[in-house]
């Protein structure tokens, strides 16, 4: 082997660590979940739903369906009691999403309505369920459908419950479990848009 190609050898090799040190030290190191979270795009009743819509603005996401007889209305009740401790700059940097996971029963006209009984401000969206599927998968949560016999409903959703956090750039930065009370639910809301 003759010199130069040696020396550029050894240019490529370095470089390559460069870059790779790059891309990796640019990473932010106080993120909180790591590839979790990011863009989509819903159906609601006023149109699609996209997170990039929403940038500058700290992003509530809670997955749930109408029909779920306890745990999405004690969250959202919860939810909307913090929320409406919020002054009116603080709620105007706000917007929270729910997302249903049962397409099959919840169309938009029904989430809307549904979603305006917990907060005006509160928008109410849905998907095809293979898009929710991956959806849910990047934030974290989970849902099933769970077929209950003898049942004028058919059927129910077993969902996790958790309010996810996402700041004015588009990253999730926080998860509220269910069971926050609206003074802790309120507290890290505040923590995320930068007041104590």
């Amino acid at each position: 082997m003759t010199k130069l190609p040696r020396i550029f050898l050894v240019f490529l090799l370095a470089f390559g660590q460069a870059q790779a040190w790059s891309l990796f030290s640019s990473s932010d190191e106080n993120e909180r979940f790591p590839g979790m979270g990011g863009d989509f795009t819903l159906r609601s009743a006023d149109g699609p739903v996209a997170l990039k819509d929403f940038r500058g603005k700290l992003v509530l996401i809670y997955f749930g369906y109408t029909s779920c007889p306890d745990v999405c209305p004690t969250s959202l009740g919860a939810l909307s009691s913090a929320l409406r401790k919020l002054s009116n700059q603080e709620m105007a940097r706000v917007q929270p999403i729910f997302i249903s996971v049962d397409p099959e029963r919840d169309d938009t006209a029904k989430l809307k309505e549904y979603t305006r009984y917990f907060h005006p401000k509160m928008i109410g969206a849905t998907a095809d369920l293979p898009y929710l599927r991956d959806l849910a998968k990047r934030y974290g949560a989970f849902f099933r459908k769970a077929p209950i016999e003898d049942s004028s409903i058919g059927y129910a959703m077993d969902h996790s419950s958790t309010i996810y956090v996402v700041n004015e750039e588009g990253k999730l930065v926080d998860m509220i479990q269910h069971g926050g009370s609206p003074k802790l639910i309120l507290q890290h809301i505040r923590t995320a848009l930068g007041r104590p």
